[in-house]
């Protein structure tokens, strides 16, 4: 069931979510110090790619001051943005029926796109 949810999350905009991330993990991993942005980019784009089926849990152990550090710059350089895009796109899906697993996709991304660090994604077992 999660391969074709998966397969119509792609059709339905995921791709290009896919891409958008991917891009931007690229252009952020050219300079050394993005290089733990474009890593949570990366992390976000594996997400976009097959999003049902996976959770987004706290790593163990708890992060400390340095991912603290990092979500505020994060929030306030891409985060934010992404975060009010993935709330844009979950209501534009949570119109129809048929789009209420999209929008819910979208609202799990939306924790993430806030505060990538500290954060992992784990298969759903």
């Amino acid at each position: 069931m999660n391969l074709l949810l998966n397969l119509v999350w792609l059709v339905f905009g995921g791709f290009i979510i896919v891409l958008g991330y991917l891009l931007g993990a690229i252009l952020l991993c050219i300079t050394i110090i993005g290089i733990p942005f474009g890593i949570q980019c990366f992390k976000l784009a594996g997400l976009a790619l097959a999003p049902f089926g996976r959770e987004i849990r706290e790593k163990e152990p708890p992060s400390g001051a340095l991912a603290v550090i990092m979500n505020i710059i994060w929030i306030i350089l891409p985060g934010l943005e992404l975060a009010v895009l993935h709330l844009f796109l979950a209501l534009i899906f949570a119109v129809t029926i048929i789009g209420l697993p999209i929008a819910a996709q979208h609202l799990k991304m939306t924790r993430l796109a806030l505060l990538p660090f500290g954060f992992e994604v784990r298969e759903i077992r």
